[in-house]
């Protein structure tokens, strides 16, 4: 998507550890029209299958997956990463390795709102090494929906994560990929 490479480009900065901050547009101050047009962008990679559910993972997921459910006209369910008095019943976990945070969090969903009768596309700003994507990959398949595919903002391509996803046959499609990184350049992948 070549709007959303040109934010990249413009915008973002490279910091060490291989982050690309880009929060001036999409994970903290957020461009409304740049993600509609990400919406109709995962819309149209996704126009042939019957989405009844977007999952993501709280908090930066929440923002775009909003804009492309608004596409497919579909709730969505978002995995929490604490536990809350608001979280009831029984449950969905996975845990997941967060590289921003340098953390592991045990991810949940509310079995009451993921069941085998959902056609899931999980959303997520970013793609690096996988694990928030496996760990919400792992709910989608205990709930027993039929996951028919993740759409990613920006995967880093030189990372495995996105490797991973494909080997285990899942439909991935991300908006950039970006080839490499350094303190002064991008490359992305056609």
């Amino acid at each position: 998507m070549e709007q959303l490479k040109q934010r990249i480009l413009t915008e973002g900065r490279v910091k060490s550890g291989n982050v690309l901050k880009v929060d001036s547009f999409l994970n903290h101050q957020m461009d409304i029209h740049l993600f509609d047009e990400m919406g109709k962008a995962f819309k149209e990679r996704y126009k042939e299958d019957e989405i009844t559910k977007i999952v993501t993972i709280e908090a930066s997921g929440i923002g775009i997956a909003c804009i492309v459910a608004r596409h497919f006209n579909v709730p969505v369910v978002f995995a929490k990463k604490s536990e809350s008095r608001n979280l009831d019943g029984d449950l969905y976990t996975s845990p997941i390795y967060s590289f921003t945070h340098q953390k592991e969090y045990m991810v949940r969903v509310s079995k009451k709102f993921l069941s085998a009768e959902d056609k899931v596309l999980v959303i997520d700003d970013f793609l690096a090494n996988g694990c928030a994507l496996l760990g919400l990959i792992d709910i989608v398949k205990k709930s027993g929906a039929t996951l028919e595919g993740a759409g990613i903002v920006i995967e880093k391509g030189f990372q495995h994560g996105g490797q991973q996803i494909r080997d285990m046959g899942v439909r991935l499609e991300s908006l950039a990929i970006i080839d490499s990184m350094t303190d002064d350049s991008l490359t992305f992948r056609d």
